[in-house]
């Protein structure tokens, strides 16, 4: 992977907002975003978390605000893209980091509220909140939404079916909103992070419930960590950079894996575009 990283000169005086944005992913995320230059806002569930991530860019001078929300609340993402639009300014980047793997289990045992709630975290989110930002971003001809889907979305996992479903959505959805705003100055990406060592991961590692229903699932984890396998999370943030810089906006509409070289890519992007690579097609 050669993604580069952007400078503070890329992106200073822009406004980003990260859902998720109080721990892992999207902590790193912020952190990064903000140290390119942006006024970054994060949310979640859980303030202090929020306002920890928050502490952390002040302190190494950058401008943060934290506003509480759940993104699967119309009225609460409303709020909040309210609240990020008065306090930084219009929101240059959406980065869709809220995501939730707890739904573990065959279809036939797994209880049908988490299978669905896990469904509107990892779907109606990012739905949410690129509808919040998006008449702004119409307006102004400019943009970026990036969607954290998962390789999950592109082959199934035994016994996590709901966090597979959602995933493939994730990826389909960034696609056809990536082709309603190819004329309108707006740039989507739906991302696979790697399999980084973040809480949600953690979870699946560590917890009883997964060893019980999931055994191969926990498995698999314990092994790429003993391996060294994981993904370093430096890498994730280098892509998230590369994207939130303009430089592949060319590419938008594709699904991108952290191993990916995005420079190469953009320099491929008519030969992309040409035979629909990075994109989620049913072989025939």
């Amino acid at each position: 992977m050669a993604n580069q990283g952007a400078t503070m000169q890329d992106l200073g005086g822009q406004v980003a907002l990260v859902t998720g944005g109080g721990k892992g992913l999207g902590r790193a995320y912020a952190l990064a975003l903000a140290q390119a230059g942006m006024a970054v806002a994060v949310t979640s569930r859980t303030e202090a978390e929020l306002q920890e991530t928050v502490q952390f860019i002040e302190q190494s001078g950058g401008r943060a605000l934290a506003v509480p929300a759940d993104v699967t609340d119309p009225n609460a993402v409303t709020h909040l893209v309210t609240m990020v639009e008065r306090r930084l300014g219009p929101v240059d980047l959406l980065v869709n980091n809220a995501g939730l793997l707890r739904a573990i289990g065959t279809v036939a045992e797994v209880e049908e509220d988490a299978w669905w709630r896990e469904l509107e975290v990892n779907v109606r989110g990012p739905f949410l909140c690129a509808r919040a930002v998006l008449p702004g971003m119409i307006a102004r001809r400019r943009g970026r939404i990036i969607n954290l889907a998962s390789a999950a979305g592109l082959a199934p996992i035994e016994r996590g079916s709901a966090y597979c479903v959602s995933k493939a959505a994730l990826i389909r959805f960034s696609e056809t909103l990536a082709l309603e705003t190819r004329e309108l100055g707006i740039a989507v990406f739906a991302i696979a992070p790697g399999t980084v060592r973040t809480p949600m991961n953690e979870y699946m590692l560590t917890s009883t419930v997964v060893r019980q229903r999931a055994p191969v699932i926990q498995q698999w984890f314990e092994q790429l960590y003993a391996e060294g396998r994981d993904t370093p999370i430096e890498q994730s943030v280098a892509l998230v950079l590369f994207l939130a810089s303009g430089q592949a906006d060319a590419l938008s509409g594709r699904f991108i894996n952290v191993k990916d070289d995005v420079a190469e890519l953009t320099r491929r992007v008519e030969e992309i575009r040409n035979k629909e690579l990075y994109t989620l097609r049913l072989r025939q």
